[in-house]
């Protein structure tokens, strides 16, 4: 797995003098994240070549959220995440293509984000909604030479593989969050590569334990001390000829945070090296 890098999710800023931090961690890469437009974006575009060239550190994906309300539960979430909800749904899929025109003028290869709860019988008229929603921005990413993955969390592997093969554009992929599969309770990550082994494009480095209370999400922790079993799931993409990206995401913040972050990418130099 020697071409495969480590990296971590990063916010965007006007000088992205946050790529500081990652070179001090001797990282090359990162996955941007944006959550909202900002009237700096286009200083944020101009500074990013010269930030590359200093910091010896480039994005090779980007995270794009969406606006209005967000409840990352059993409860709420269904209804306020993602491209599901009706109600949300306009503003959302315009975000995620101005989201999309961003990262092709800082020619950044690929979006992602977060669908929501993808109904599972697909002939659910829902479902139907979501393949006609999610081919709009496929194509809208597509005209501008850009990939659009989707990060695993809401939906179960065979969906999501459903997904793709319906909406069938050409450009889609995952961003396999192996923690998150298993904190929404949907999947065994190692298992889940049988299913859509193939479309994973960027793997999200981060762990954590089932739910227990099934209004809830499981509760997410450092990498190597949950139930994703890293060396058994790298040993498995090394088997299907991953060729992506290892990005660290540690969901707390502070000085734990970094120190989980400076141990998790130890870890994963003796695993993937």
């Amino acid at each position: 797995m020697g071409r495969n890098e480590i990296g971590v999710i990063t916010g965007i800023t006007p000088d992205h003098s946050n790529f500081a931090a990652l070179h001090d961690l001797g990282l090359k890469v990162c996955q941007l994240s944006v959550w909202s437009e900002h009237p700096w974006w286009d200083q944020a575009v101009r500074n990013y070549p010269a930030a590359c060239r200093r910091y010896g550190v480039k994005a090779t994906s980007m995270w794009v959220g969406w606006p209005g309300p967000m409840v990352w539960d059993f409860v709420k979430g269904p209804t306020t995440l993602g491209i599901v909800p009706r109600k949300f749904r306009a503003r959302r899929v315009a975000a995620l293509k101005r989201g999309a025109d961003l990262a092709a003028k800082m020619h950044i290869p690929a979006i992602i984000t977060h669908l929501g709860f993808i109904p599972e019988n697909p002939s659910d008229p829902m479902f139907g909604e979501v393949v006609k929603t999610v081919r709009d921005i496929a194509l809208h990413a597509k005209r501008r030479g850009l990939g659009f993955w989707f990060e695993t969390g809401q939906e179960t592997p065979v969906t999501l593989l459903r997904l793709i093969e319906v909406v069938g554009t050409g450009n889609l992929g995952l961003n396999l969050d192996p923690a998150n599969l298993i904190l929404y309770g949907k999947a065994n990550p190692i298992d889940a590569l049988d299913v859509f082994g193939k479309h994973v494009k960027c793997i999200h480095a981060k762990d954590g334990f089932y739910p227990t209370n099934p209004m809830f999400l499981g509760h997410e922790v450092k990498v190597g001390t949950g139930k994703v079993r890293f060396p058994e799931f790298v040993r498995r993409l090394r088997e299907i000829g991953f060729k992506g990206d290892f990005i660290i995401e540690r969901e707390i913040s502070g000085e734990q945070q970094k120190k989980d972050i400076r141990e998790t990418v130890g870890y994963l130099r003796k695993l993937i090296r």
